[in-house]
């Protein structure tokens, strides 16, 4: 597998966000109205929040992407319906912001932020959707999860997990990419 925390090539960062772009954009089209509001493994928000969440997502990692600092503990505008063409617009914004050249401190493709923290993000809530919508984890990208995994236990500090992430959970023998990843990120995983 190859290590995404450290350098890699710009069409491989794009590739795999692009992707996960993709598979959170796949899974907000499967929430409709009648599942808003079922609970998820992301224990504050049910389905509906968490796709505002993910939504909110795009504009603030844009801004991050263009040297800005976003206001993450802003409320996530509420979103009541296209859950998941809504969230494809923001992510068309981040793709793009993503390829604007060279970042402010070195990542290729105008990322001055790890494809691994974006990526991250989108696979750790693509398995909370995933789990909240009946979805299987085998339906989901397992090199998403990898990414996101590796990415996480590289700079994810127990001092940073407060009011983002749950203490670190274990996860049960012979667990899948997605609930290691789940597991990490502090979600209770069986």
């Amino acid at each position: 597998m190859r290590s995404y925390v450290g350098r890699v090539t710009t069409t491989d960062e794009a590739g795999i966000l692009s992707r996960a772009l993709d598979q959170t954009g796949d899974l907000l089209d499967r929430v409709h109205a009648d599942t808003v509001s079922r609970p998820t493994p992301c224990t504050q928000w049910d389905v509906g929040a968490l796709a505002d969440h993910v939504i909110a997502d795009g504009p603030n990692f844009v801004t991050m992407l263009r040297g800005g600092q976003p206001d993450w503990s802003a409320p996530a505008p509420h979103v009541r319906e296209s859950w998941g063409p809504t969230f494809k617009v923001g992510a068309d914004d981040v793709l793009h912001a993503w390829g604007q050249g060279p970042g402010t401190d070195g990542w290729e493709g105008g990322a001055s932020v790890p494809v691994g923290m974006i990526v991250a993000e989108y696979a750790v809530h693509s398995w909370d959707l995933a789990q909240a919508l009946g979805v299987p984890s085998s339906e989901l990208d397992p090199e998403l999860a990898e990414v996101g995994l590796e990415f996480m236990q590289a700079s994810l500090k127990p001092e940073m997990r407060a009011g983002a992430f749950d203490p670190e959970v274990a996860a049960p023998e012979g667990a899948g990419v997605y609930e290691r990843l789940a597991a990490f990120a502090g979600r209770k995983v069986s």
